[in-house]
């Protein structure tokens, strides 16, 4: 069977649409169209419900979509394990938004490459929507992200609170930032919590759904943003970024999710090298927390979303 075919129906049952479908595959709607009815014709029944509001699984649709999944799988294993290059004897795929790679990600495999040098490690950069399909299916074994959905065969564990600082390309008072003021798009409860919170900064006329990418257009302008101080602690090192004192930091968990099927060897190593970078970062972020407060007024870090202020303990 082309498991190209296969991989299109799911994602055309993920997506209840063939448009959106062949927007993900990068083909064409009718390409899309003519991989789901040879699918259809081998297995003598119609898999989708086709309509103008999208495409719905029939019964046969439903029943075969579990088997989909465990097709892709076994290709997957199969391919990976075939490919694994001369001299190691392991591979694993690693899944992570963007924001996730540097000073983490990266990190991560540096150590993981240090503890199990027989390990083959494969990076994937996607979406939320992207690396969850992509462990679902079993391309990715493990993925770094913010806002997870958990499936069956998956575990999510919390690996770090992330704080969002807010960071200006030149040393500035709260009230001078406004008019050069640049608003990323963290989620939804960052953008209930601003809006709410920080009415002076509701009306940027620039928005970046960019995540921590973001930081690399603030630093080259005068400009100020929400940033991760994980991701931006070598800018403040280096005289780049600056914190804007008294501003309210958001905490933003980060996300591990697990394949339960995953090697045991490899999860022990992931686990704890995963344990020895989130230490690191840790110790980055409340480093950059430190030097908020020393700056700060009152000397605390108040939180965006929460009426408790969060006082670091000299």
């Amino acid at each position: 069977m082309d498991i190209s075919l296969v991989r299109t129906f799911l994602e055309v049952a993920a997506t209840g649409s063939f448009v959106n479908a062949s927007e993900r595959l990068f083909v064409t709607q009718s390409a899309v169209s003519l991989r789901v009815q040879r699918l259809e014709d081998s297995l003598g029944k119609p898999l989708f419900t086709r309509s103008k509001a999208g495409a719905e699984l029939t019964s046969a649709g439903r029943e075969f979509e579990r088997y989909a999944l465990s097709l892709i799988k076994i290709w997957e294993e199969a391919r990976q394990q075939v490919g694994v290059p001369e001299g190691y004897t392991k591979s694993l795929t690693v899944g992570a938004q963007y924001s996730l790679w540097p000073r983490l990600g990266f990190g991560w495999i540096d150590t993981m490459q240090q503890e199990m040098p027989t390990l083959n490690i494969r990076a994937e950069l996607g979406m939320p929507d992207r690396i969850m399909r992509f462990l679902i299916e079993g391309v990715v074994q493990i993925g770094l992200m913010y806002n997870p959905q958990l499936r069956p065969g998956l575990t999510a564990r919390k690996v770090i609170e992330e704080e969002l600082v807010l960071a200006a390309s030149w040393p500035a008072a709260f009230e001078e930032i406004v008019p050069h003021y640049v608003f990323v798009d963290w989620g939804p409860e960052f953008v209930h919590a601003h809006a709410l919170e920080l009415p002076d900064l509701t009306n940027p006329g620039l928005t970046l759904s960019l995540g921590a990418m973001a930081a690399e257009y603030i630093v080259s302008r005068r400009a100020a943003a929400y940033l991760p101080a994980r991701y931006i602690k070598k800018y403040l090192d280096d005289g780049r970024l600056h914190l804007v004192p008294d501003a309210p930091v958001f905490p933003y968990p980060v996300w591990s999710i697990w394949r339960d099927d995953l090697d045991p060897e490899v999860r022990a190593t992931a686990e704890a090298t995963l344990v020895a970078v989130q230490s690191q970062v840790d110790a980055d972020q409340s480093a950059v927390l430190a030097e908020l407060c020393d700056i700060s007024a009152s000397h605390t870090v108040e939180v965006l979303g929460n009426t408790e202020n969060q006082e670091l303990n000299e």
